[in-house]
């Protein structure tokens, strides 16, 4: 479920992304409290951003869960059109293209280092395109005709999930999951307190 409404009117561009939380258990605290250096287990919190900053789509999942796999869920539970996606290269897999597609949206994400374009069925011909593209004026060229380089500014809202302490404290995994929603639901607060007002003052 979506922790935010995007303030942006009309199509979204939408951002994914991820960022590691430690978790603070009893197991670490047992071990400490004994004298010997406890184990700290991590989760993901993935996120789906719109261009404005605010938290569209989230996921919390365990470490070792794909990036690619559960970012397709965030696709599917942002509400509204979404006219763009922007991601790392960790998401470039045909699953991505296919759901970004059928949102009808456009897809700027730079292929892995060893990507070449498909030579058989099932195949992404949009991936194939921003392959090609890639091989013919560069990677960081690239970037820069597509408008990959903003990307830092809109991954905030990521590295701000983690400001708390970047920890998870709830024991429990509905506890945590919880914790999570509560940290979007601050992001947006926040990030809904810092846009500027804009007013028209002439023709």
């Amino acid at each position: 479920m979506a922790p935010g409404r995007s303030l942006v009117t009309g199509p979204i561009h939408l951002i994914i992304d991820s960022a590691g939380l430690s978790i603070v258990g009893e197991g670490e605290w047992a071990a400490v409290k004994h004298g010997h250096r406890g184990t700290r287990g991590w989760k993901k919190l993935h996120l789906g951003v719109d261009g404005s900053g605010v938290v569209v789509a989230h996921a919390l999942t365990g470490r070792h869960v794909d990036d690619a796999t559960t970012a397709l869920d965030l696709i599917g539970n942002v509400d509204g059109d979404v006219r763009c996606l922007t991601a790392d290269a960790a998401y470039d897999t045909l699953g991505i293209y296919e759901a970004a597609g059928a949102r009808g949206a456009t897809v700027v994400i730079p292929p892995t280092r060893t990507a070449a374009v498909s030579g058989r069925r099932p195949r992404s011909t949009a991936r194939d395109r921003t392959i090609q593209q890639v091989q013919e004026v560069g990677r960081r060229q690239w970037k820069k005709d597509s408008g990959y380089h903003q990307r830092p500014v809109w991954r905030t809202p990521s590295s701000g999930s983690r400001s708390s302490g970047r920890a998870l404290r709830a024991r429990s995994p509905g506890g945590r999951g919880s914790e999570a929603v509560l940290a979007c639901n601050i992001l947006n607060r926040m990030t809904a307190l810092g846009r500027p007002t804009s007013y028209r003052v002439g023709q």
